[in-house]
């Protein structure tokens, strides 16, 4: 007779969940930040509001972007102007737009991190899916099942409105998937349009202000698995472990409420001090059993919610300024991509470590740590292992 736990150990790989490709995409309208405050009042029919104008401009330099990708263009806004009135009913006319181009460019991501990944679709078992734009039954997820091609038996995991946070929980659920179904390979997929949150500008409203200064479009996939096939995969970055967690008092920091205007977002101005008070606990806890201490001898992949979040991570740990230099290049190139930000950084940081021709995907170092940081306030830890090592 077979026992229970022999049935569960043959279920199960041997290995660490690995990192095996990577892929992103990105609308092809792009604006340029210095710009953006007189199309963005221009566009709204707002430049009367000429000291609002002139606090946005503040803010869109003080940033740290150079430009964004967006799908909504003027022609988009001009089609369908109550998108640009503030808090005006558009939410159908945003669904119409996103739940069509959401998947779109989530397929061309995918079809990216599958191409460089090697591997016949056909070996696909699972899916991970996060997107805060065109909620819709059946979500993403099924839609890329379609668009891909991919087995009807593949097992979708689906994840809204995580945000910010969000590049770091499909990663934790993909984790799970991969080491606990022997031979799993699992595609992770993070979409976002920045359509869902814009609004024109509010004098009662400033923290708006923010979020339409800051966010951009932009897509990234990943194909995660166990026990890497060395003959043709190519493991980049192992998953070593994972840790969720609420901040403590932060409720109300940072929230999003769907409404018939879209997503309105609303952002407490202590959040970046909230998220640099709170890391270290985090990463005490994440790197105890490795006996690691000194946050400048590992690699970072941070979430670049915004730039003041990254400096006062920076201050806060006394780290070197080329550790969070990944992050900042992907704020100043793309702006907050929300989920799928992390992933960009370390498509970028395996990319480096290529040209520098280091034998590693961490910059030349062996251990590493991924974090998220988005509503909750929810902060996402994923210990990394540079995946040649």
């Amino acid at each position: 007779m077979v026992t229970v736990n022999e049935v569960r150990k043959a279920q199960r790989a041997e290995g660490t969940a690995t990192v095996l490709a990577i892929g992103t995409a990105n609308p092809p309208n792009v604006v340029d930040q210095s710009s953006y405050p007189d199309f963005f009042f221009r566009i709204t029919n707002s430049e009367h509001k000429t000291e609002l104008k002139e606090k946005f401009q503040r803010i869109c330099e003080a940033s740290g972007i150079k430009k964004r990708h967006m799908h909504l263009t003027e022609d988009i806004l001009l089609e369908n102007p109550n998108i640009g009135e503030y808090m005006e009913i558009s939410l159908n006319a945003r669904q119409n737009i996103m739940v069509v181009e959401t998947p779109k460019l989530a397929k061309e991501a995918a079809l990216k991190a599958i191409k460089e990944w090697g591997q016949p679709m056909s070996k696909i078992t699972h899916m991970v899916c996060s997107t805060c734009s065109g909620i819709e039954i059946p979500g993403i997820d099924y839609q890329l099942i379609k668009l891909l091609g991919l087995y009807t038996s593949v097992n979708r995991v689906m994840m809204y409105n995580t945000g910010g946070f969000g590049g770091g929980a499909v990663l934790r659920v993909a984790k799970d998937l991969a080491e606990n179904n022997k031979g799993a390979r699992v595609l992770v997929v993070c979409s976002e349009l920045n359509m869902v949150s814009f609004h024109g500008p509010s004098e009662t409203h400033l923290d708006n202000l923010v979020g339409q200064a800051i966010f951009g479009d932009g897509a990234a996939a990943a194909i995660v698995g166990a026990d890497p096939i060395t003959e043709v995969e190519k493991p980049l970055f192992k998953l070593v472990s994972t840790i969720q967690t609420i901040l403590p008092d932060s409720d109300r920091s940072l929230m999003g409420y769907l409404k018939e205007a879209g997503l309105v977002l609303y952002l407490n101005k202590n959040v970046p001090q909230i998220f640099s008070n709170n890391i270290e606990k985090s990463l005490v806890e994440a790197f105890q059993p490795l006996g690691i201490t000194d946050w400048n001898s590992i690699f970072w992949v941070a979430h670049p919610g915004s730039r003041a979040i990254l400096d006062q991570v920076e201050a806060k740990l006394g780290l070197k300024p080329e550790k969070l230099l990944a992050s900042r290049q992907i704020l100043a190139e793309y702006g907050n991509m929300s989920s799928a930000s992390v992933l960009f950084i370390m498509d970028v940081m395996r990319k480096k470590s290529a040209e520098n021709r280091l034998k590693t995907t961490g910059e030349g170092f062996e251990w590493g740590v991924l974090m998220g940081f988005g509503a909750g306030l929810t902060l996402e830890t994923v210990v990394l292992h540079s995946g040649a090592i």
